[in-house]
Order: C-alpha cells, then structure tokens, then sequence
C-alpha cells in the first residue's frame, strides 16, 4: 500500500470518529475550498496495509474543485476499531456494508473511490446496493485476484502474522524486499516517517490482515455483474503496477465502458506518487457524471 506524503491532515480537514450504523470509522474529513462552488462529496477507501492518510495530499486539489473528500479507516484498520482475532468480522460483505453505512453517514449520493484492495470492496458494496453512489473509481484495483508474484508475497505476510506478534512482523519486513501492495518502508526512511508507519502497523488488527490478505489472493471476477449495475466508472493507475499489470486494467476498462486514466511517473499508489496529476484526472470525471445524476436526493 502507499505511504502518505505527510500523517497530518491538511489544514482545514478534520478528523474525527465517523457514526454510522455499523459502528465509528476513523475519516478525515475535508470540506471545498472557501469561495469554490459545492459539486458533490467523495468516500476514499484505502487498501491492504494502508490508511485514510494515503489520500491526504489529494484533499487540498479536489476541495479547490469544489469536492468535499473523506477519507475512511476500514474496519480494523489503524484508527478504526475491530476485533483483533476474529476474522469473520473481516468477510468482503461485511466490509461492504461498513461502506454502505459510511456512504449514508456521509450524507447524500456520493462518489466511491477504492484504491487496491479497497476498489474490491467498494466494488462488492456497489454490487450489494449502488443507490447510494454517484459513480465508482477503482484506483490501482483489477478484475480478480492479484498477481502470482504479490500473492507470494501476501502468503509470506500471512504466514508471519500466524505465529509472530504484528512488532516482531514488522522488524522482520524492515529486513527483506516489501510486497508492491504493503509498500513497507526501506531502511533508510526518514525517522518520523518510519515511526508514523509503525504506528499505523502496529494499530492495525492482524485479523483484518489476514482476512484482507486472504481476499486479494482469492478474489474472483466480478466485472460482468459491476457493467451490469450501469454507474459512471473510472479506473485509473499508475504507469506501471507489479499487482494489476496494466493489460489487465486496460481490459477491465474496456469491459466495464469506464474511463481509462494512466498517470504517468506513478506505480501502484499514484495518489501518492503523483497526487496532483491524480486529483485533476478524478475531478475531471466526476465533473463529467451527469447532472441529473449528480442531483438526485439521497435513497
């Protein structure tokens, strides 16, 4: 997964415990920009290993083109609570209705943005009930499970968290080459960077690792029944990515009759890598949903 640019909320955003009804998830919440014209809100859900700061250099530029963005932990996913064992707490279908609940707490019809492992479950949130969604983005996220390489990788992180503590997991990562998706940190890391993503591991629940990481290695495709559901979508990556290559992104694109963005200089977490470039690609198509879809009241 990406490391954020920065672990502190842009000025303006807050971040605080989302109530929903399926419990509170930890957001930061960023409004539009003083004098910018409201166009709609957007749920950002972050993917395997990660958290809602992977999205904080995208606040800024998204709230100057008049979106309100919240960024969301997932259940067991550093601030937000969930159990620390039990891994049915974790099933793809119960994190989908977190997301349907969050979408309702939120307010309004919004866009849906899910980056890797999260483009999964908004995609199974969407399938479950996408009255509540203005179009979907998947973010770095493909049609099935992800590469043969990545799921050795995830099989060895797996197999770590089954008999090592998550603090005994992660000075053992520290020492070998990172899986693409968890994106751990090199060694040569700036402090308060490494200690800010140690934090973010250490808090979030190996349950939920296990669950997840079991989920993007098994994960079947779904592309046929998402065209079915008839939203406005966007897949958008980097210009290289080890977990989806981009044959496979390209074609889902073409399956699902979605815009097809390629941001240049970026790998697997292009909101991170070029943050900016991926804003102004996000704005540009959610600008482009149709009015009458953008003004419809909340279901």
């Amino acid at each position: 997964m990406s490391r954020p640019v920065t672990f502190v909320p842009p000025a303006g955003a807050r971040a605080y415990p989302l109530r929903t009804a399926r419990g509170e998830f930890a957001v930061v919440d960023a409004p539009v920009a003083v004098g910018v014209e409201p166009r709609g809100v957007a749920l950002l859900l972050p993917g395997f290993t990660g958290s809602k700061e992977d999205f904080n250099a995208l606040h800024v530029p998204l709230a100057g083109r008049g979106y309100r963005t919240v960024a969301v932990d997932g259940r067991g996913q550093f601030e937000s609570d969930g159990p620390v064992t039990d891994e049915s707490a974790y099933a793809q279908e119960e994190l989908a209705r977190d997301v349907l609940a969050q979408a309702e707490a939120v307010g309004g019809p919004v866009h849906l943005l899910g980056h890797s492992l999260g483009g999964q479950i908004t995609r199974a949130a969407v399938l479950l009930d996408h009255a509540p969604f203005l179009s979907l983005t998947l973010v770095s996220s493909g049609p099935a499970q992800i590469s043969a390489s990545q799921q050795e990788r995830v099989k060895l992180l797996r197999d770590a968290l089954a008999v090592l503590g998550m603090a005994e997991v992660w000075e053992a990562i520290q020492a070998m080459e990172p899986p693409e998706e968890t994106d751990t940190p090199a060694l040569d890391a700036g402090l308060d960077d490494q200690d800010d993503l140690r934090r973010r591991w250490l808090a979030t629940k190996p349950a939920q690792l296990l669950a997840t990481g079991r989920q993007l290695c098994t994960e079947p495709d779904r592309v046929a029944e998402l065209a079915a559901v008839g939203l406005p979508f966007h897949v958008l990556s980097g210009a290289r990515d080890d977990t989806w290559p981009l044959p496979l992104l390209d074609d889902m694109a073409v399956r699902l009759k979605a815009r097809r963005t390629v941001i240049e200089g970026a790998e697997h977490s292009p909101n991170t890598d070029r943050p900016l470039e991926t804003a102004r690609a996000l704005a540009d198509f959610w600008d482009g949903v149709p009015a009458e879809r953008r003004k419809r009241p909340a279901p």
